[in-house]
């Protein structure tokens, strides 16, 4: 036996033992070097003007023998002489398909991409194998030779026999032990489910022998009781497509197909609202294949749902999800990355993070927003259903980064708008707004319905100008985020300060505030703690005889979701409130004339009725609803 050196002992456990974290990538290294093999035959064959090698002759064989517990994986590619099985799997972490990538050959030649490039692909077998065997014939060569190890202490090369050139790699599977099943390796749909997720796209033909039952042909003198009878047939069948879709331009393949491949590929019932693609050239070569769902998927919005897009290099899939090639507010979209130019690391399940990764999530960032400003603006009726379903995570990305990707996304936003009754954009907003609107109003709450008819909301109404009327919980979290649009800040209606009132309005409310200094204090003290005050607010519609706004950091919509959650967590906080009165209504008049004619007991309750009819114009819950009653059926007595 020749023993591996201390060094290649070391690394060879590091490697099974922390390098590569998930042991199923065994089947896929495996056939990436079967995939190399093919590919340096091919070449040599054109260097030689070999005519008796076919490309379409070329594959990888897989075969499971459940009695033996081996795996065994076979090309009739270049093979390998012993001198190079002594070289390449004798010193761990060299690699031949490297050295050959990086020759002056290879450079020469076009439709030939190898893969392994660190030399430590081979040794993932041991992860799954107590003892490895490969038996190998070099192309040009008569003899056969044997390289065998457990992957401990060293290994053996010897002569052995094969037919034709190429080489097997034999896998004697671990026995089980605990959670680790190694059986199940063996099974042919695990073979199938590890070949179509990882190696799908190899461009050679993956094959194996499976048995099928099939009908057996109908007798000539069967009678009518003939019962169908069945036989095994063994028949060898392609594992894997081979061409990838997204390789091929855009004209050469069908809606169609691109749908079935998204269905098929990412679960869906329904074709994609939108399909993307993607070829760059120059310093960096990929391709992209990008999908827009119509439907989010139930999990979308869960802290487990797995976002990110697929990563190939040179067909051979590295990771399933890769995050860092989408951004979050972009985590809905589906698809595919490859780029045999990616610097990969040791075990290729992780990619280094550097500008080349980046450059290609800000392209694919750019290409989104183009597609999605492209729905809005030219069907905004799919637009309107895209945000129904995705809405919240663009909302989302623009509050979680505190408005950094505002430039990104402010664009995409959308609301109800209370003048046009329909959904509006920001922009839309500033367009139909006049020169001298100075911001954008937004009314957030649980309901478009009840927004519309909120008494901040029709006093800006009333004033001329538009309300965006929002109802998801983070709609207000997301616009104080935005802060300004087209140079207008934007207001929340249910704040203190709409900066409706002209210059007459103004000195009206000064005059009947201090007027109705000494009432509007004995008012304050009758009322809640949250009430800082009470005063008069002249702008109100005729028909609105109280209203209720936030005063301080804590809007009305925040106060609203706030209650939504558990007592636990709503926090130290208390919202404050102020109490409008219009002084022109007929119920402020009654109130007054309580007031001011000493029935003190009735003024009291007609200003409780006040506040809390206003809390429940505003969507809040009265502090007391048995004394509110109580209140409103004094008054019918």
């Amino acid at each position: 036996m020749r023993k591996f050196k201390t060094e290649s002992k070391k690394l060879l456990h590091l490697m099974v033992h922390s390098i590569y974290t998930n042991r199923e990538i065994f089947l896929r290294e495996l056939i990436s070097n079967a995939s190399d093999s093919l590919d340096k035959l091919y070449m040599k064959s054109l260097e030689n003007d070999d005519k008796s090698i076919v490309r379409g002759d070329l594959e990888i064989l897989l075969k499971t023998d459940k009695d033996a517990r081996t795996i065994t994986i076979s090309d009739n590619g270049i093979g390998m002489t012993a001198e190079e099985l002594e070289k390449n799997l004798g010193t761990i972490a060299h690699s031949g398909s490297l050295e050959f990538k990086e020759g002056e050959d290879a450079k020469k030649l076009d439709g030939i991409d190898i893969i392994g490039q660190f030399g430590v692909g081979f040794y993932s077998a041991f992860m799954v194998a107590d003892k490895v065997t490969v038996i190998s014939k070099a192309y040009g060569s008569d003899q056969a030779n044997m390289w065998e190890s457990d992957g401990v202490e060293g290994y053996t090369i010897s002569e052995a026999e094969r037919d034709g050139r190429g080489t097997d790699v034999i896998l004697h599977l671990r026995d089980d032990e605990g959670e680790d099943d190694y059986t199940s390796f063996l099974q042919d749909y695990t073979i199938r489910s590890l070949v179509r997720r990882y190696s799908d796209y190899i461009h050679y033909p993956i094959r194996m022998d499976a048995v099928i039952s099939k009908p057996k042909p109908k007798p000539e003198d069967a009678g009518d009781d003939y019962k169908t009878e069945y036989e095994d047939v063994v028949e060898r069948e392609t594992l894997n497509s081979m061409i990838p879709i997204w390789t091929k331009k855009r004209s050469e393949v069908t809606d169609e197909e691109y749908n079935e491949f998204y269905k098929s590929t990412f679960h869906d019932n329904e074709d994609p609202l939108r399909i993307i693609t993607l070829h760059a050239e120059g310093t960096m070569e990929y391709d992209a294949l990008l999908f827009i769902p119509k439907k989010a998927p139930y999990d979308l919005y869960n802290k487990d749902f797995k976002s990110g897009l697929a990563l190939y290099s040179s067909n051979v899939m590295i990771m399933e999800h890769c995050e860092d090639l989408l951004p979050d507010c972009f985590r809905f979209v589906r698809g595919v990355v490859d780029s045999a130019d990616l610097n990969l690391n040791i075990s290729r399940e992780m990619l280094q993070h550097d500008r080349q990764l980046k450059a290609i999530e800000r392209r694919i960032e750019k290409k989104v927003k183009s597609e999605l400003a492209d729905i809005r603006d030219n069907d905004r009726d799919a637009y309107v259903k895209f945000f129904e379903e995705f809405g919240p995570t663009i909302k989302y990305g623009i509050y979680s980064t505190f408005g950094a990707q505002g430039d990104l996304l402010n664009d995409l936003l959308i609301f109800d708008s209370a003048k046009e009754n329909k959904m509006i954009t920001l922009d839309e907003y500033n367009q139909a707004a006049g020169e001298d609107q100075k911001h954008i109003y937004y009314a957030s709450g649980d309901s478009v319905e009840r927004l519309a008819k909120a008494p901040s909301t029709r006093a800006v109404l009333d004033a001329g100008y538009d309300v965006l009327l929002c109802s998801d919980n983070i709609d207000e979290f997301c616009l104080m985020s935005v802060r300004e649009y087209g140079e207008k800040d934007l207001k929340n209606v249910a704040a203190g300060d709409l900066d409706l009132e002209d210059e007459t309005d103004k000195e009206d409310a000064e005059r009947l505030n201090e007027e109705n200094k000494d009432f509007f204090t004995d008012m304050q003290n009758v009322l809640p703690e949250d009430i800082t005050k009470v005063v008069a607010a002249p702008f109100l519609s005729d028909d609105i005889a109280s209203a209720i706004v936030a005063d301080g950091p804590m809007s009305i919509g925040m106060e609203k979701y706030m209650n939504s959650l558990p007592e636990s967590q709503r926090g130290d906080q208390k919202p404050q409130h102020i109490l409008q009165l219009n002084t022109t209504h007929a119920a402020y008049k009654k109130l007054k004339e309580a007031y001011d004619g000493d029935d003190i007991a009735k003024a009291e309750t007609l200003i409780k009725i006040l506040y809390d009819q206003a809390l429940l114009a505003e969507g809040l819950p009265l502090g007391d609803p048995t004394e509110f009653n109580q209140a409103v059926l004094s008054l019918m007595e």
